[in-house]
């Protein structure tokens, strides 16, 4: 049996050793909670358009910035890379993701499935209430073809979309339409997406859609005809940039 100096000195190592993991443990919480903030600004800058495409991302500038160290930053900066919305170039280093007309026809083309999924489920939940909401943000969109804004017409037109699948009861769907809608905001400031005469189809079949969910359609109808409405711009988008 050991001494009562021996044991003392064993009983405060066994008492420091909780001690010592929860503090391991609030210092990793605090290092994520920095990586998640430092994601969130970066990722706020970006969308907003602070950050353009092609913007440089030197890492000791944005911990100035941010009022953290490198380390956050660079867990931030692989996030974005993961979302697509940051792009490490060779001989440059970390920049704003820089997107071709072809990118915004995959992603059109991509949450065309998504939304005509997300659209046909959400279909039977929708009160009479909800569709009226719908169309009547629809028929801002045709008070807004007025002195055209397609920057405007673009957020009202995310709007419209969103009073549909909003009521989706997938909430990572909502999750998976909410980083594409975004990251497509992002890729239109790289290149060119506006294709005159679109904008008014568009308002027309919505319309048909908001039918079709007022009727009782058979779900399959509704995906087929949400789906092709987001198929319709990619396309528009791809006849426009081909000059066919």
């Amino acid at each position: 049996m050991g001494s009562a100096k021996e044991q003392s000195g064993a009983a405060g190592s066994k008492a420091a050793a909780p001690k010592q993991a929860a503090s391991k443990q609030e210092a990793s919480k605090a290092a994520g909670s920095k990586a998640e903030q430092s994601y969130e600004l970066l990722r706020a800058r970006i969308l907003d358009g602070t950050y353009g495409p092609g913007y440089r991302l030197v890492i000791n500038q944005l911990a100035q910035e941010a009022g953290v160290s490198t380390i956050p930053l660079r867990e931030a900066l692989r996030r974005l890379q993961s979302d697509g919305l940051v792009e490490v170039v060779r001989n440059i280093g970390a920049r704003v993701a820089v997107f071709e007309a072809v990118q915004v026809e995959h992603s059109l083309q991509i949450l065309a499935r998504l939304e005509g999924y997300a659209t046909a489920v959400s279909a039977p939940l929708l009160t009479a209430d909800q569709i009226a909401a719908s169309r009547e943000i629809n028929q801002r969109m045709v008070a807004a073809l007025e002195g055209f804004d397609p920057a405007a017409f673009t957020v009202l037109n995310r709007t419209f979309h969103f009073s549909i699948y909003q009521h989706c009861p997938d909430p990572h769907l909502r999750s998976l339409l909410e980083a594409e809608w975004a990251r497509l905001d992002h890729m239109r400031r790289s290149t060119f997406t506006y294709v005159p005469g679109r904008a008014r189809r568009s308002v027309v079949e919505h319309e048909n859609i908001l039918d079709l969910i007022e009727q009782g359609a058979d779900a399959a109808e509704i995906e087929r005809v949400a789906c092709a409405h987001k198929t319709a711009t990619a396309e528009a988008l791809h006849q426009a940039k081909s000059g066919s």
